[in-house]
């Protein structure tokens, strides 16, 4: 059974193997960075089977008017399970009335991409904003 609830650094080990696993090594180079990263972030949510984290979305931002959901994985083994949608419709409901809710995903994407639109999502260049990056 898949139990979700909030989580901090005591599963610090799980979160950069679950990152290694899929190859997110950015964020394995300073493991200070990333525990500091983690203790200021919004919010985050695990899913966790037999009390092992197999998954989790991490948020940034005030929750009133910005929120960006940072980060939404789940370990490759743990994949099709519904486990990343369960996650990211937790943030959806909880952060539903925020007025800038933010997704960053890779452009050539197309199942991320397909997955942030059936929540509606739309990108930038539908709206009335323009987003930059560095």
């Amino acid at each position: 059974m898949i139990m979700y609830h909030e989580f901090g650094l005591e599963e610090f080990d799980k979160i950069k193997e679950i990152f290694g696993k899929e190859g997110w090594n950015a964020y394995l180079h300073d493991d200070e960075a990333l525990k500091s990263a983690f203790e200021k972030s919004l919010y985050r949510l695990g899913a966790f089977i037999d009390d092992e984290l197999v998954g989790f979305v991490r948020c940034v931002g005030d929750g009133e008017h910005i929120v960006l959901v940072q980060d939404l994985i789940v370990a490759p083994e743990h994949q099709k399970q519904k486990i990343g949608t369960t996650l990211f419709q937790n943030v959806w409901d909880k952060y539903g009335q925020v007025r800038m809710f933010l997704v960053v995903t890779d452009l050539e994407d197309s199942v991320d991409n397909r997955f942030y639109q059936s929540f509606g999502m739309k990108p930038l260049s539908e709206g009335h904003m323009v987003s930059y990056f560095r």
